[in-house]
């Protein structure tokens, strides 16, 4: 039996009882960005990660579904389990169609484990630009992905910092999938919603088949509050953001809990509070039915109502 490796020094457990949010998501609410992290013993980290995080386990996970009043998931491959899906895969097979996931896989993945993994109900890939998290492979070889699993009908989820967008930007337009956005292109929140930065990078999303995830508030904000302790109004230097993105493209936003939350440092937010968030940002009903129902639907259950 191997030892099972002890969690990195100062690593914040996801938050072990979420009030219960005072909004109310809409029927067939979908959390489009959220992970598993194991449990450990099950599901190993990938020796090359560069975090070892708690157990956060599919059980967990449909527990805080239910909770919350969430419908489905969107499982995006954690990078401490590297490009082994198993952890993923597997909570998506468990959900009785109530989820999909995002692979990470390696330039030389066979047509054959592409094909496994869409029949799996895997939708797309991430590729990770931010160096702390995991090394990128080479832009070719991350071209040549997404070549292949364009005939998939998947999309590539893009997380990179955006201070790196004039660096990538001529790449990620020249790649042939739908491109979805993490946490807003993690724009800095000191600086103005209507300032030159974000500007460009919602300008890139206007001029590209791109769709923007309005995530990670926690992860954003410099001067808060966090959501804790029945916070009212959390991260309200983020909310700027998230509302310009909204309101550019109603069509073409989405919403996630980051469920367990890895790598915050500072604190870990209450997920209740997370949700009764979502209203501070799609401020009337219609923002809100695209933004948790009707467009992660389109992206993900074509076809099929909510």
């Amino acid at each position: 039996m191997s030892t099972l490796s002890p969690k990195t020094p100062g690593w914040l457990d996801w938050h072990p009882d979420p009030s219960r949010p005072a909004f109310a998501l809409p029927p067939g609410t979908v959390d489009t960005h959220c992970h598993v992290f194991g449990p450990q013993a099950a599901f190993p980290f990938a020796p090359e990660r560069k975090y070892t995080p708690c157990d956060g386990g599919k059980d967990d996970l449909f527990a805080l579904r239910d909770h919350l009043g969430v419908a489905r998931n969107v499982i995006v491959q954690a990078t401490c389990h590297g490009a082994d899906n198993s952890a993923m895969v597997d909570a998506v097979q468990a959900s009785g169609g109530r989820a999909r996931g995002i692979a990470t896989v390696r330039p030389e993945v066979t047509d054959a484990e592409l094909r496994r993994l869409d029949a799996a109900g895997v939708r797309g890939v991430r590729f990770t630009f931010l160096r702390r998290l995991a090394d990128a492979a080479p832009l070719d070889a991350l071209a040549a992905v997404a070549r292949r699993i364009a005939p998939l009908g998947w999309h590539v989820v893009l997380y990179f910092e955006s201070v790196d967008l004039p660096e990538l930007e001529r790449f990620f337009s020249s790649l042939p999938t739908p491109l979805v956005v993490d946490h807003m292109g993690r724009p800095d929140v000191t600086e103005p919603a209507d300032g030159p930065g974000f500007t460009r990078f919602l300008r890139f999303a206007e001029r590209n088949d791109v769709w923007v995830k309005v995530t990670c508030p926690e992860r954003l904000s410099v001067t808060g509050p966090p959501a804790l302790n029945a916070e009212p109004h959390p991260y309200a230097d983020v909310v700027p953001f998230a509302r310009r993105a909204i309101e550019e493209f109603p069509d073409r936003v989405l919403w996630g809990t980051d469920w367990p939350h890895p790598n915050l440092t500072a604190h870990m937010p209450d997920d209740g509070l997370l949700a009764d968030y979502v209203p501070q940002v799609a401020v009337t009903a219609e923002q809100r039915r695209k933004l948790l129902v009707d467009n992660p639907m389109r992206l993900y259950w074509p076809g099929e109502g909510a």
